[in-house]
C-alpha cells in the first residue's frame, strides 16, 4: 500500500500534534535514573573488559562488543538531550549531552544543529543535505553519467554505509564541525572541546593500560555502536513505503508520520535502543522523552500499526536505494533501470 499523497493525509498527521503534546513533560528523576541504569553497566563492562585482557583478548573484545549496545543507548539519551526532552531545564540537558558526547565521540552542539536540520527537512527532495542518508530519485539516477552511477552505488553499498561509513563519521568526520565550519565559534568549541576530552581519556587509558585497551576495548565498543546507530537511522527512513516530497507538497507532520518507520524490535532491543524505533512518534513530537514513547503507541493503537517494520523485514530495506516519484516508493537500482521511461 502506498503512502497517502493528499492534503487529508497532512491534516491527519497534524491531528496528532495536540494529542502528543500531553506526553511531553519530562521527569527529572526518571531521566536521571535512566542515565544511571545505562552508565553504570557501561562502566562496569569497561572494567570487566579491562580485567579480561589478562585472561583472553577474544573475551575482552566480546565484552567490548556487548558494551557497544549500552553505548548505543547512551547515544540515544544524548540525542534526547539535543531535543530538550529529558529535563525541565534545557541547560541541564545540554551539559549532560556534552558529557555523554565524550563517550560517543560526538561533539554535542555540532550534532544537535545538524540533527535539527534533519528534523526540519526530512523527506524534502529540495532540501536534501547533512544529517541524512542521501537518496536520489530514480530519474536523477538515470540522468547520471556512468561514473556518477558508480559513485552512488558505492555510497549506498552496505559495506560503505554500515562498515566504512560509521567508522569514518565517528572517528574522523566528527573531529571537525563539518557542515557548520563558518557558522560560528560555538561549533568549533564543541568539536575541539570534545576532541580534547576524548584525547585526555585515551591518554589516561594508555598510561595505565597501554594500547591494548584502546584497540581491544575502545575501538570495538565505539565502532559496533556506530554501526548499529547508522543502521537504526537508516531503517527509520529508508523503507519501501516511506515518503519524499518536493517543497511545494512537503508537509512537516505528514512526512513525520508517513516518512518514519515504527521499528518493531524485541523488548530487550527496544530498551537498549531507548525506544528510538518508535521513530514516527518521535518525529511527530521530538520533545517526548524516550521513556514515554511506548505509552503513546499503547494509548493510541492508530499509531502502533503505522509503518511497522519487524527485524526480519528491515533487512530487506538494504536493497532499496532510489525514490521512484511515479510509484511513490523506494525501489532497487535494478527495478528503477528496468522500468521504461515515462
Amino acid at each position: 500500500m502506498t503512502t497517502p499523497h493528499t492534503s487529508d493525509a497532512a491534516a491527519q498527521a497534524r491531528h496528532w500534534v495536540p494529542i502528543l503534546a500531553r506526553y511531553r513533560e519530562p521527569s527529572d528523576r526518571r531521566s536521571l535514573a535512566e542515565i544511571a541504569v545505562t552508565l553504570i553497566p557501561f562502566l562496569l563492562l569497561w572494567a570487566l573488559g579491562w580485567w579480561a585482557l589478562d585472561v583472553s583478548r577474544w573475551l575482552a573484545v566480546a565484552i567490548a562488543l556487548l558494551n557497544g549496545a549500552f553505548l548505543v543507548r547512551i547515544f540515544v539519551i544524548q540525542h534526547d538531550c539535543g531535543h530538550a526532552s529529558l529535563f525541565r531545564r534545557k541547560t541541564l540537558g545540554d551539559w549532560v549531552g556534552r558529557a555523554l558526547g565524550v563517550l560517543t565521540v560526538t561533539p554535542y552542539d555540532v550534532w544537535r544543529r545538524i540533527h535539527a536540520i534533519h528534523h526540519g527537512a526530512a523527506g524534502n527532495l529540495d532540501r536534501r543535505g547533512p544529517g541524512e542518508v542521501y537518496t536520489m530519485t530514480a530519474a536523477e539516477y538515470r540522468a547520471q553519467s556512468p561514473l556518477g552511477r558508480l559513485r552512488y552505488r558505492l555510497y549506498r553499498h552496505p559495506v560503505v554505509l554500515f562498515g566504512l561509513g560509521p567508522a569514518w563519521v565517528f572517528l574522523f568526520e566528527n573531529r571537525l564541525p563539518l557542515g557548520l565550519m563558518g557558522a560560528g565559534a560555538r561549533y568549533w568549541v564543541s568539536a575541539m572541546g570534545t576532541n580534547v576530552a576524548v584525547a585526555v581519556a585515551l591518554g589516561v587509558i594508555i598510561v595505565f593500560g597501554g594500547l591494548e585497551p584502546v584497540f581491544l576495548l575502545f575501538l570495538p565498543t565505539t565502532l559496533f555502536a556506530a554501526t548499529v546507530g547508522v543502521w537504526l537511522f537508516y531503517v527509520q527512513h529508508q523503507f519501501e513505503d516511506t515518503l519524499y516530497e518536493h517543497e511545494r507538497d512537503w508537509d512537516l507532520h505528514e512526512v513525520a508520520l508517513h516518512g518514519s518507520s515504527h521499528y518493531d524490535l524485541p523488548a530487550p532491543l527496544h530498551w537498549l535502543t531507548a525506544n528510538i524505533g518508535l521513530h514516527h512518534v518521535h518525529h511527530l513530537n521530538s520533545r517526548i522523552p524516550f521513556y514515554r514513547l511506548p505509552a503513546v503507541v499503547r494509548d493510541h493503537p492508530g499509531l502502533d500499526g503505522a509503518q511497522r517494520l519487524t527485524l526480519a523485514e528491515s533487512l530487506r530495506c538494504v536493497r532499496l536505494k532510489l525514490w521512484d516519484e511515479d510509484r511513490r516508493r523506494l525501489v532497487t537500482l535494478d527495478d528503477a533501470l528496468a522500468r521504461p521511461l515515462a
